[in-house]
């Protein structure tokens, strides 16, 4: 496992994040959480990832859990506040209500007294943006929060967020976390150069485009009986957002990229993690995995050094066919 600044800061995260998104307290058991909890401390993952919304609170519980008995200095931990957490009208969004609520619920469920880093899980257009940076700051100075960020800003947003945290000497952001992949490049043409002007770094979800640069995905076939694509039941992350992703272009031109993983001896996963990884202002990638044996082989993805000629390569067989404007910012899934 390889380690990266997290954008301006001098605390260090793994390349690979594991992140427990639609996995845990839904998809698979407590034991199996552990299990793969483990399998990444013991692949060097030293950053996990969750949200106050996944499964409802249970994936925070289950993360805590899975934690629990680990050396708290040993591993960054991070959260993230909007998305519904409770029926009741001040459930949700980011005023500095729910915030506090929310967070001390986390905390409590996590079994820890601190979080690593706190995110704005999105924009609230409800609720004014002073308010919000007002709060995280407050957070931080009581030291429930060390550093904070957002998720699936636009530039103007993070750039006005800046301007109030500045002006007012609140504690800056200096994280995002995007969807980003071979894909999906949407944050490279305006949020990628304002973060690395302005000391924030990436952690990105989503590097293998829901499984489909895994290359698991053929053209002409039905996808695998227990693929997210025929998870028709899932509220996210499930048939309805990798739908748009198997084309058969897309499919076709994925299966070119075998014979580059092939030649470096690595699997199409973890070759897509790389590429994520080859960009410089990405701190870390996050994967999700349902058995030890995926964490395992997925952390592999870290420490590749890709030449500037298989870049290029990858690039030139998938960028007629990348998602790349920026006016589409809002991730397809929707609470990842």
């Amino acid at each position: 496992m390889e380690y990266r600044k997290l954008g301006s800061t001098g605390m260090y995260v793994s390349e690979i994040t594991y992140g427990n998104w639609i996995t845990h307290g839904s998809q698979v058991d407590a034991d199996s959480a552990k299990s793969c909890v483990r399998a990444a401390l013991d692949s060097g993952i030293t950053t996990f990832d969750t949200a106050d919304s996944y499964a409802f609170g249970r994936a925070e519980s289950v993360l805590g859990k899975s934690l629990k008995g680990v050396k708290r200095e040993s591993y960054e931990l991070i959260t993230k506040i909007y998305w519904p957490t409770g029926e009741g009208k001040n459930d949700r969004g980011l005023s500095r209500k729910h915030i506090f609520e929310s967070a001390h619920a986390s905390l409590d469920r996590l079994q820890t007294d601190h979080l690593d880093v706190l995110i704005c899980h999105r924009y609230d257009h409800e609720t004014p943006l002073e308010e919000t940076l007002s709060a995280f700051d407050d957070l931080i100075r009581q030291g429930k929060a060390h550093y904070i960020g957002v998720s699936e800003w636009n530039a103007k947003e993070i750039a006005s967020a800046l301007a109030i945290q500045d002006a007012k000497g609140y504690t800056r952001f200096v994280t995002n976390q995007a969807q980003y992949s071979a894909l999906y490049r949407v944050i490279e043409k305006e949020v990628v150069p304002l973060s690395e002007k302005e000391g924030i770094g990436q952690i990105v979800f989503s590097p293998l485009c829901q499984g489909v640069l895994t290359g698991k995905y053929l053209p002409g076939k039905k996808p695998p009986v227990n693929s997210r694509a025929n998870d028709k039941n899932s509220l996210v992350g499930g048939a309805g957002f990798i739908s748009g992703w198997l084309r058969e272009d897309v499919l076709t031109a994925v299966q070119k990229l075998k014979p580059i993983s092939s030649d470096l001896g690595i699997t199409m996963a973890q070759l897509a993690l790389a590429w994520v990884l080859n960009n410089s202002n990405v701190s870390s990638a996050i994967m999700g995995a349902t058995t030890a044996k995926q964490v395992k082989e997925n952390a592999k993805g870290a420490g590749i050094k890709l030449s500037a000629d298989v870049v290029s390569e990858m690039n030139k067989i998938l960028s007629n066919l990348a998602e790349t404007d920026p006016k589409k910012n809002e991730s397809p899934n929707p609470r990842a």
